[in-house]
């Protein structure tokens, strides 16, 4: 039995195929790669009763993952974060089965772990020594920690108001930190031009085919914890949209190698009203977005205004009969507050935005109070020490709390 059965990659736009055993970025047409798998031979071949006996991380679904040599992968025990029910919360929004899956527990605390993974390990897998990526904090710090173990040099640039705290992490890595006086698309443009300039690897968000692996192992953990089940409805907030694709991808591809029957989750794509290009593309039922100008939010890891892999993010909002909502920053810190008291949990802005869309939609009618819910928590609030704002009183010495 292979360790993977990783077959090709494959243009989701023109359906040219490319050889996974060699470096790929894009498609010539301009598109985002796919990674697809022998998955007749993986149905006929491997049991899923297997996977109950192997490590408790994201490796333990290695046969769908690009990675062909087990040597070659990178790891800091990433994966198999836990699927929480939150009661409290669920009464509260007038939902009797939600869950949160929470991906703070992940090494470097946020769900870019996965993607840094699983990318860096078939970047080492394939020879690559360097690579260069833009980053709004959180993708950034992960892929240089895993470049740091890996042994490849990295190059990360991010927006200057990007979390301190992300920024600590790729400096102390040891990878080449750069700071853009802008937005992640202006680091984006300086990423390409180092990229072609020293010929090295681009690691920018879908310019390579294995970041979306390892976010799609968030699907694969869902449908496992809830006993190779699918939820009615998973909400997911969304900048760059590559662990929503991934989480579609992942659910596509359970269904067809037979350890999923039914029907597929509705997929809610989450932004804010400060940064919301998805949301007006589905409302104008238009296959990709816009850029978004003067784009600003609070939840900066979904601050971005126009993603590469847009039509991909749309193609499966509009296949699960999904939606995408905009939530504003008020009342995400509001519902931030509502999480650690209700439930005494601290997530990140990104995931608070996306419990108040599942408030919201639960209110609205479109969930139905006894459907079952997932949403993600894609991070730590630690990481965002900044983003709530607190007075506290101070006592002198001798004073009582009496």
């Amino acid at each position: 039995m292979m360790y993977s059965y990783v077959s090709h990659l494959e243009c989701p736009v023109c359906d040219t195929t490319y050889d996974a055993n060699k470096i790929q970025q894009l498609c010539t047409c301009g598109s985002p790669l796919l990674v697809r798998y022998d998955l007749e031979r993986i149905r006929n071949e491997v049991k899923r009763s297997a996977i109950r006996e192997r490590n408790h991380d994201l490796w333990r679904y290695h046969e769908l993952l690009p990675v062909q040599h087990e040597d070659h992968v990178i790891t800091l025990g990433e994966g198999m974060t836990p699927l929480l029910p939150m009661p409290k919360l669920g009464e509260f929004y007038g939902l009797n089965h939600l869950y949160m899956k929470d991906e703070s527990l992940i090494p470097t605390g946020s769900f870019k772990a996965r993607g840094a993974a699983v990318g860096i390990s078939k970047a080492k897998e394939l020879g690559v020594q360097q690579f260069a990526m833009p980053t709004n904090g959180n993708a950034g710090a992960a892929w240089a920690l895993y470049a740091a173990r890996a042994g490849i040099k990295a190059t990360i640039v991010m927006p200057q108001d990007a979390p301190a705290i992300t920024r600590t992490e790729v400096a102390l890595s040891g990878a080449e930190l750069f700071l853009v006086n802008g937005l992640i698309s202006d680091a984006g443009k300086m990423v390409a031009e180092k990229v072609k300039h020293d010929q090295i690897y681009d690691a920018s968000t879908l310019k390579e085919p294995y970041r979306i692996e390892g976010k799609k192992t968030m699907g694969l953990e869902i449908a496992e914890q809830l006993g190779w089940a699918m939820p009615d409805v998973i909400l997911y907030p969304t900048g760059g949209g590559v662990g929503l694709i991934g989480i579609y991808k992942a659910l596509q591809e359970l269904k067809e190698i037979g350890w999923l029957a039914g029907k597929l989750p509705r997929l809610v794509a989450v932004q804010a009203e400060g940064c919301a290009p998805i949301v007006k593309a589905w409302e104008e039922k238009k296959e990709r977005s816009e850029f978004w100008e003067q784009s600003t939010t609070v939840a900066f890891g979904i601050n971005v205004p126009k993603a590469l892999g847009d039509f991909l993010v749309l193609r499966a909002l509009y296949e699960t009969d999904g939606m995408a909502i905009a939530i504003s920053d008020q009342e995400l810190l509001e519902e931030q507050q509502h999480i650690a008291e209700y439930e005494g949990a601290f997530v990140c802005p990104e995931g608070a935005a996306t419990f108040a869309a599942a408030k919201r939609l639960a209110a609205q009618g479109w969930i139905g109070s006894d459907e079952s819910v997932v949403v993600l928590n894609t991070g730590a609030g630690i990481k965002y020490p900044d983003t709530v704002k607190i007075e506290v009183p101070v006592l002198e010495i001798g004073e009582s709390i009496i």
